[in-house]
């Protein structure tokens, strides 16, 4: 289970915090009185998949730190969803939504002193789509799904034309990674732009970035056209940031609380004892449900293996306890997972009535399909064990939980954990029973990038995670999502989409995928943005 719940995990804190500031101390110093210097401590970098350039980047933590450096044509608000303008002040969609003509802003600069205008926007989306066709496996490529190309009408007005009717390119361009670099950026190579060397528009400047370390942003001077989900007008408030990567948890936790870090914002959410440590130091938590899919498990159908029966993918549906999941690895307080996408995506709906936990319902599936319970309480079909195995990159804190849920019903669950380029070999080949997943976006056509073998990252991944007709029903439906930009007919499909997805067990939703950060009592204006990031530029420190 999960030992952060035991109550000996705030003594293993306390008993850290004298060698915590000895960790820390390259980067995050104690804060003096006039130090106007943010400190924040991630739970890690990652190194195999370096890049802090906007169309490439894959960490989310990198996102985090990009958001602030480099902006998008629009953006989306956090709290209803709504695409509202940024770089770009308004825009229109042709009728067949193959056309998007965007006016520009005539007052922003990037942080090299060159204007931002509609040349810009055209050098960026071509850069980005050409960057496509050398390496179609790029994080971006998904979010500029359609593009055909830009044309300069004026130096505020430019006009994106797409080959096929894409109604989630808005949403897409008020992404981190349809952010707008400086065109200086785009003469370097994409190596270069993922070691550092961009250029933006934000009201930061990266300095500096050493992998596995840290990096440092600087405030950017003359800054004064954020959107309208940012409450600070003008400059950061703010001189500097200096972010470090910490996996020891109770590093992190004791420089908090020792005052060498302003913000903690780990990878998985607070135990609450490990919430209550640091709120009782004066910490706030922020948390949000991220955009996009919750955390699934995405089964392998294929012939031979055993979640081809839909009988088992159904027992195993009925089988998960997401409501003591979300109770025991986290806290009473912690949301349930009710779909296939977390509840801020915009057209989420709730399929809690066909995630009901129901081990009876699940028993008799599985006795009716021939897997009768052995003497050792696990279920055999023909002396073959009812044992799935999950291919994993890591082990989870809620994998021992999972699998002493499924034991309650006769299912073995093996948890084989394998380094990166095992893990995509393990998909080409289809060597696993259940693998997880997730990426975060605020719309629904996220999906494809998982579920739909012609646009997904891992094409046999989305292959194998469906029935042969099943996956002709969800492709007309992701279609349904894209060819229209009307709000209600995109709504009812990718609400089918889901009932589809849970009904014939394409995806297993395990929780709610929240982040969390816990805030030191001087710093004040923290916010989230719709992506699950943060506007830097509206924190100010009372030191």
């Amino acid at each position: 289970m999960n030992c952060r719940k035991h109550s000996w995990f705030k003594y293993i804190c306390i008993a850290a915090l004298a060698f915590a500031p000895l960790v820390l101390t390259a980067c995050h110093r104690k804060a003096s009185a006039d130090d106007n210097t943010l400190r924040i401590a991630f739970a890690g970098d990652n190194t195999t998949l370096v890049s802090l350039d906007p169309f490439q980047v894959y960490w989310i933590e990198h996102r985090v730190v990009l958001r602030n450096v480099v902006e998008s044509l629009t953006d989306q608000n956090p709290d209803t969803g709504e695409i509202i303008p940024w770089l770009a002040k308004t825009w229109q969609i042709s009728p067949d939504g193959l056309q998007y003509i965007f006016t520009l802003r005539d007052d922003v600069t990037f942080s090299d002193g060159e204007k931002f205008n509609a040349q810009a926007v055209k050098i960026a989306f071509d850069s980005d789509e050409a960057e496509t066709v050398k390496n179609p496996g790029v994080f971006g490529a998904t979010y500029l799904s359609g593009y055909a190309h830009a044309d300069v009408i004026d130096d505020q007005h430019v006009r994106i034309v797409l080959s096929r009717p894409n109604a989630a390119f808005l949403q897409a361009t008020s992404t981190t990674n349809l952010a707008i670099l400086a065109p200086a950026s785009y003469a370097l190579t994409a190596q270069q732009r993922s070691r550092g060397a961009i250029v933006g528009t934000g009201p930061f400047i990266l300095q500096s970035y050493v992998p596995a370390v840290g990096l440092t942003l600087i405030k950017r001077k003359g800054y004064a056209w954020p959107s309208k989900a940012v409450t600070n007008p003008g400059e950061a408030h703010i001189d500097k940031i200096l972010v470090s990567y910490v996996p020891e948890q109770y590093v992190r936790d004791g420089a908090f609380v020792q005052g060498s870090i302003d913000i903690v914002w780990p990878r998985l959410p607070f135990s609450d004892t490990e919430s209550g440590l640091l709120k009782s130091h004066g910490a706030t938590i922020y948390s949000r449900s991220l955009p996009g899919p919750a955390y699934n498990l995405f089964p392998n159908t294929s012939a031979g293996r055993l979640l081809a029966d839909p009988a088992v993918r159904l027992a195993l549906q009925k089988s998960i306890d997401r409501p003591g999941y979300a109770a025991t690895i986290y806290d009473a307080q912690f949301p349930v997972v009710e779909s296939v996408l977390d509840r801020t995506t915009p057209y989420f709906k709730s399929e809690k009535q066909n995630l009901a936990y129901d081990p009876h319902g699940a028993a008799q599936l599985l006795d009716a399909a021939g897997w009768k319970l052995g003497q050792d309480g696990y279920r055999y079909k023909n002396g073959r064990a009812l044992a799935l195995e999950e291919v994993a990159q890591a082990q989870s804190p809620g994998d021992e939980l999972l699998q002493d849920q499924l034991r309650k019903v006769g299912i073995a669950l093996k948890i084989t954990v394998v380094v990166p380029g095992t893990y995509v070999s393990d998909i080409i080949h289809g060597n696993y029973d259940l693998i997880g997943s997730y990426l975060t976006r605020g719309d629904p056509a996220v999906l494809q990038s998982f579920l739909d073998p012609r646009f997904a990252l891992q094409a046999k991944l989305a292959l194998d995670a469906y029935d042969p007709a099943d996956l002709a029903e969800a492709e007309q439906l992701f279609d349904a999502g894209l060819i229209t930009t009307d709000t209600n007919k995109r709504a009812a499909a990718y609400g089918q989409l889901q009932d589809l997805l849970i009904k014939e067990g394409v995806a297993f939703p395990i929780y709610e995928r929240i982040w969390q950060v816990a805030v030191a009592k001087n710093v004040q204006g923290f916010t989230w943005t719709d992506e699950g990031f943060a506007s830097f530029n509206d924190i100010e420190i009372k030191r």
